[in-house]
């Protein structure tokens, strides 16, 4: 199975860079034959699934802000309940789309794209101000999220929180 685990965000800004970051702790982890591509990014939607084409598998790490969440709590999700919290079609822009809206286009083309993707969302604190460090609660997650991505890499589970 061909695997992608992709940390997304940007990591000059505080707690936005929390995919990277695991992304980077996960590389780490892995023995160099493990044959999964570990990678970072900071796109969204259309450049997102152009990203995904050709694995049969992606694990996407990012931060998450509900609003309402613990910094630092990790939460599993699927597409639908990435649907579920992101009901716009569009992202920030008009000239481009969220990641579900994206990926359902993919496959109306009949792109290679993954039959399986996992999202791990963590709670932030701080996303728009200049840091290149993340807050207090987040950095303490950073551990633990890598721990879930390179658990999800062995086995499959039913969705659930890691808080």
């Amino acid at each position: 199975m061909k695997t992608l685990v992709l940390g997304l965000g940007n990591p000059i800004l505080t707690d936005d860079g929390v995919g990277v970051w695991v992304a980077r702790i996960v590389q780490r982890a892995l023995p160099p034959d493990s044959g999964v591509e570990v990678s970072e990014a900071s796109l969204g939607g259309l450049a997102l699934m152009e990203r995904m084409v050709g694995y049969d598998r992606v694990i996407l790490i990012d931060a998450l802000q509900t609003g309402g969440g613990q910094p630092g709590a990790i939460r599993r999700l699927t597409l639908d309940e990435l649907a579920s919290i992101s009901p716009t079609q569009h992202a920030a822009s008009a000239h481009d789309t969220n990641l579900v809206t994206a990926l359902e286009m993919g496959q109306r083309m009949q792109l290679a794209l993954p039959r399986e993707v996992i999202i791990y969302g963590i709670e932030v604190e701080q996303v728009f101000e200049f840091g290149e460090r993340p807050t207090p609660a987040v950095a303490a997650a950073l551990p633990r999220a890598a721990a879930a991505v390179l658990e999800e890499l062995v086995t499959k589970e039913e969705p659930h929180d890691l808080t």
